[in-house]
């Protein structure tokens, strides 16, 4: 019996990766009922992380946390035996902002560093920070005054929140707040490789995408640069060094305070393929479809299905790919790809915001894959593994 894994990522605004995964199924089934059908759907690091950790196996905690202005929200975090997964876009996001208004100044991380300290009370092995789609741009001082970290006016009250308030920044200490996870192995799975600071940083390539005007982003910039400043004068050694290290100004700098706790930078769509058990199931399969909202060059630099491609390489995995739209031309995909449909070729309709629209596109897909990719029957011999 022939066997395919679906495993895509979300398409953002449309369909969750689950979504994605179960349209494309309904119609290679349609086809091809005598086919095996695994679904692993994906995440990267951002929105959508801890479904995709749960739909793998690991269970959904909620806790009530401080949202990106202040405001309570309720998230979730993914648990599994000695890990805890805590997904940024779902407490300090860009769609939790209320009615969807930009804070680029005020924005706060403060709701990570509440969920980490959730997360300690089960005495964890691994905390995993999922690193994306935040509306911050406070390197990270939000999360480490959840923790603990006094950072403070001269006078001695607390600074105010997001990016803004650390123009205010007199004192800032770590005393105490890196034992906390002395022990934990702190994941920051992020695909982002900006340091903190300057030109490729935190404010000046990601505070557009947070409504921050020109204006703005020099401002966070040089908040940001007093951040380290402080930090080093409140007895960080390490701090100007870190904040130039690949991924510190990932999640508008929460890469950084994740690496002043000791933690370590991964691909997160390499550590999402392991840690969701993709190697398993491409072993055993013939034919692997994978997928995204937009194929371009960005995802050509190791998004998921690029990575999901290249360990289906190892395999000897044929995958085929499928997009809301795809920018590449031919030549640029056929390293990765048997083949590429987007459905944006498929109608004239705005189907990336017509969830309705794209599962239907996407079914069509399915019904493509199968007719011209995979055998017709059961009796016919497994499809053939590329070298």
């Amino acid at each position: 019996m022939v066997s395919v894994v679906i495993a895509p990522d979300k398409f953002k605004g449309s369909l969750s990766a689950d979504d994605v995964a179960l349209a494309l199924e309904r119609g290679l089934l349609e086809r091809a009922p005598h086919i095996r059908v695994s679904r692993l759907p994906l995440a990267d690091g951002g929105e959508g992380s801890v479904a995709a950790a749960c739909s793998a196996g690991f269970t959904a905690r909620r806790v009530t946390v401080t949202g990106p202005t202040g405001r309570p929200v309720t998230a979730a975090l993914a648990v599994r035996g000695g890990t805890v997964l805590i997904e940024a876009a779902s407490i300090c996001g860009l769609g939790v902002l209320p009615n969807g208004r930009p804070a680029p100044l005020e924005a706060t991380s403060r709701g990570i560093g509440q969920a980490i300290r959730y997360a300690l009370a089960d005495t964890p092995d691994t905390v995993v920070l999922a690193l994306g789609g935040v509306a911050t741009t406070d390197g990270g001082a939000g999360l480490l005054q959840a923790l603990g970290a006094p950072l403070s006016h001269a006078d001695g009250s607390p600074i105010g929140p997001g990016g803004g308030g650390l123009a205010g920044l007199h004192s800032a200490g770590l005393a105490g707040v890196r034992d906390a996870l002395a022990g934990v192995d702190l994941v920051l799975a992020t695909d982002v490789d900006n340091p903190l600071l300057g030109p490729r940083g935190a404010a000046a390539v990601y505070g557009p995408q947070k409504g921050a005007n020109e204006h703005q982003v020099h401002t966070l910039d040089a908040a940001l640069g007093h951040f380290v400043r402080r930090l080093e004068a409140g007895g960080a050694a390490d701090a100007a060094a870190l904040a130039e290290q690949p991924g510190a100004g990932a999640a508008g700098g929460l890469g950084f305070a994740g690496l002043l706790l000791g933690g370590r930078v991964c691909s997160g769509a390499d550590y999402f393929l392991t840690l969701l058990g993709a190697d398993r199931l491409l072993a055993g399969s013939d034919f692997a479809v994978t997928g995204e909202g937009s194929l371009d060059e960005q995802s050509l630099s190791g998004k998921l299905p690029v990575a999901l491609a290249r360990r289906a390489r190892a395999h000897g995995v044929p995958v085929h790919a499928v997009a809301g739209r795809c920018t590449l031309p031919a030549g640029r995909t056929a390293a990765h790809f048997r083949s590429v449909q987007a459905l944006t070729e498929l109608t004239d309709r705005d189907c990336a915001n017509d969830s309705a629209l794209s599962a239907a596109l996407l079914t069509r897909c399915g019904h493509t894959l199968a007719d011209r990719w995979l055998p017709s029957d059961d009796d016919t011999a497994a499809l053939p593994r590329t070298s």
